[in-house]
């Protein structure tokens, strides 16, 4: 039996990383996909990929960080669908590095815009939509670096950890709503974001990543996609407010 059978699913950066895995996983599960993000742009083939399994699966502009445009991105969904069942919020950024007194004030806020302050729209729309059908399922995805300090990093750590805070504090609000809040909390995963860190030219920097998770590798987009799909599903019907790490150990030391 296919766990999200006629099951909306809304997913914010989907087109590629782990947003794409998630996609793809719960397409198999015989859910209903739809896509928010920036642009297709070079991402173009992944909505072909999620196609080949769910054939009616939806692509819908949004940037996350715009109120008006989360606001249509979820009513579009609803009307297509006529629900909104599952959110997976993932859409996210690195931004700039540097120490806290190097940052510039455009370096945080476009951190903490998307990454933040667009899970708080995201949140707020998808549970606007679940009190009106007395159900539904939200999983965040934060990092490793929402339960630790990430030098040079200060804005990403900060949002990260933000994106803890709002996911417990709304499994709380809204637990006898029949509606569940969790978050997902990756390590180095092998996705885009990480290739932007140019670790193929620097080996000695991969290996003292890699070295930091006792698994001694990086984890996959479909690791965490696995993760995902259990958390939205009767499986997992009375887990709310939680923080799982999926990181091969790393904030186990």
């Amino acid at each position: 039996m296919k766990k999200l059978i006629n099951k909306t699913v809304f997913i914010t950066g989907g087109l590629s990383g782990i947003g794409k895995a998630c996609a793809i996983e719960a397409a198999k599960e015989g859910a209903n996909i739809v896509i928010a993000d920036r642009e297709r742009g070079s991402n173009i083939k992944a909505m072909d990929e999620i196609r080949v399994i769910q054939r009616d699966a939806v692509f819908i502009e949004c940037n996350v960080a715009i109120y008006e445009q989360v606001k249509n991105a979820t009513e579009q969904t609803i009307n297509m669908f006529g629900s909104l069942d599952v959110a997976l919020n993932n859409a996210g950024i690195g931004g700039k590095t540097g120490r806290i007194s190097d940052l510039e004030e455009r370096d945080w806020l476009s951190v903490i815009n998307i990454d933040l302050t667009g899970v708080f729209y995201c949140m707020k729309q998808e549970l606007i939509q679940m009190l009106k059908q007395n159900s539904g399922a939200i999983v965040n995805i934060s990092s490793i670096s929402g339960k630790i300090g990430y030098p040079k990093s200060a804005h990403y750590a900060a949002a990260k950890h933000g994106i803890i805070g709002l996911t417990k504090t709304a499994a709380l609000e809204y637990a006898t709503d029949g509606i569940r809040v969790n978050v997902i909390c990756p390590g180095f995963i092998d996705t885009p974001l990480l290739t932007k860190l140019d670790l193929g030219n620097n080996p000695e920097r991969k290996k003292a990543i890699i070295d930091k998770h006792p698994m001694n590798r990086f984890g996959t987009s479909e690791e965490v996609a696995n993760g995902f799909i259990f958390l939205p599903t009767d499986d997992s019907s009375f887990i709310t407010g939680a923080a799982v790490d999926i990181d091969g150990g790393f904030l186990a030391q």
